[in-house]
């Protein structure tokens, strides 16, 4: 069983930045490949950012490309989501995922289902 602990939402004007961070629970995270996802109100959950267990890769969403960061410190089993030039439509729940068995070095899933756990949720609200 991993658990995920996700950290550093809250309420930030257009344009300003967060750092969300995930820790996981076990001793295997460095062969995990991680993800962010989001859920707006009324959306599905969507993919945002992703980082394969090596490290080697990392994959975005359009609409995030260029503004957010995601980046891995396997010393502490956490995960970063550096959020720069938020946005009001950046609002939402973001949540942290891991794939404990990914298909490759270098393979990042972007589909809610393929993935095994899940943190709580953090929101993140933009005000413009």
């Amino acid at each position: 069983q991993v658990q995920l602990v996700e950290s550093g939402g809250g309420l930030v004007q257009a344009g300003g930045s967060l750092r969300l961070s995930c820790t996981a629970s076990g001793r295997t995270f460095s062969s995990y490949a991680m993800a962010w996802f989001r859920q707006a109100p009324g959306k599905e959950r969507e993919f945002v950012a992703g980082l394969s267990w090596s490290g080697g890769r990392t994959l975005y969403a359009d609409s995030v490309k260029g503004r957010f960061t995601i980046s891995r410190d396997n010393g502490k089993n956490t995960v970063y989501l550096q959020m720069n030039s938020l946005k009001p439509e950046d609002t939402a729940v973001f949540y942290c995922a891991a794939d404990v068995r990914p298909l490759g070095t270098l393979v990042i899933r972007t589909t809610p289902r393929t993935y095994d756990y899940w943190g709580q949720g953090t929101q993140v609200t933009v005000s413009s």
